[in-house]
């Protein structure tokens, strides 16, 4: 008597495809709730005849311009890395998360920079409150997003080869490229 043949290799569950999937649904979802109150702010402001941007406070544009010129190389490091992952490519894989991590840093360097030029302390009106309640929180994600960097290159690099991470590594950073687009434009242009 013949044994059957195996079955077929189960589908991949893409678990962290899709909790980074998610991720990035409640990160734009935050990102937008907190721009909707800034503009809800700011619009109150005006309306009582006051300006928005306290008086002598300016906003260093050259910094925050390059801060959003920066993560076309964050994303394209991030997708490199995704190449050069699933052709095994160790060498190419761990240099491109080492310069999206060092990118990052640049980034996380950029906004500190920004904070000190503008001198503007968190208790110096609502302006001061939002403008540091929504930068912070991008910083935090650039934090995250420099972590989530370090565990990728240990899990892939480390033996496992996991491919999933890498991917879910750059689907995290067009996320933050995306909610770095909308702080650009809604605090940093319309101020």
């Amino acid at each position: 008597m013949e044994a059957l043949a195996a079955g077929p290799a189960p589908a991949p569950r893409r678990q962290l495809i899709v909790g980074s999937a998610l991720a990035s649904v409640a990160m734009l979802m935050l990102t937008g709730g907190m721009l909707a109150v800034w503009s809800l702010q700011r619009r109150r402001t005006v309306d009582l005849g006051e300006t928005w941007l306290p008086s002598g406070v300016t906003v260093p544009e050259v910094p925050v311009n390059v801060t959003l010129l920066a993560f076309i190389g964050i994303c394209t490091f991030a997708q490199w890395a995704v190449y050069a992952a699933k052709r095994g490519d160790r060498a190419h894989t761990a240099f491109a998360l080492a310069v999206t991590v060092l990118t990052a840093v640049m980034v996380i360097n950029a906004q500190a920079f920004i904070y000190s030029e503008m001198g503007l302390g968190i208790g110096d009106g609502t302006y001061a409150a939002m403008f540091y309640a929504v930068t912070g929180m991008f910083l935090a994600l650039m934090t995250i997003g420099v972590i989530l960097a370090a565990v990728a290159a240990f899990r892939f690099l480390g033996g496992r080869s996991d491919r999933e991470i890498v991917a879910a590594h750059a689907i995290y950073w067009y996320t933050v490229a995306i909610i770095f687009s909308a702080i650009w434009f809604v605090v940093y242009v319309t101020k």
